[in-house]
């Protein structure tokens, strides 16, 4: 917490409940967070800016959102074996700038098509190539590229 005088409040905070409505004035929704007090240097109504790190979670799997497609409500990527495509339903987390979070339905390693999703079929042969993110994306990903017949 840095509170009003600029100082850095030495003592840890826990989230403690989150306010639903957002404010339209200022574009901002209320957090609420307890702090330990044993010097009783925090009083009451005071205010102080809160930074913290939103939940995070270690070494999640994620893919290009436009690797991922959506049928009937259900996601699924296209998955590269061999350079063989097969079709595989996933589950879906949080999304992460332009990157998706797969909970379940894919592995490290796995080799995803990234562009030419909507001609990839199930059993179709490909040629796999890197595929390299916009600048803004640390991660580099496999992609495949259907063949021509």
């Amino acid at each position: 917490m840095i509170l009003g005088d600029g100082k850095v409040y030495p003592q840890k905070g826990r989230f403690y409940a989150l306010d639903r409505n957002l404010d339209p004035k200022t574009g901002s929704i209320h957090y609420y967070v307890t702090f330990p007090n044993p010097g009783a240097m925090l009083r009451p109504g005071q205010f102080g800016k809160v930074r913290f790190v939103p939940d995070s979670v270690q070494n999640a799997l994620v893919v290009p959102q436009e690797a991922v497609t959506e049928l009937q409500g259900n996601f699924q990527v296209a998955v590269v074996d061999q350079n063989k495509v097969s079709i595989r339903p996933v589950k879906t987390g949080e999304r992460i700038g332009t990157m998706w979070q797969i909970t379940d339905g894919l592995k490290p390693g796995d080799k995803v098509v990234v562009e030419g999703v909507q001609k990839a079929r199930e059993g179709s042969t490909v040629t796999v190539k890197e595929w390299t993110p916009p600048a803004q994306s640390p991660a580099r990903i496999q992609s495949a590229s259907p063949q021509k017949p």
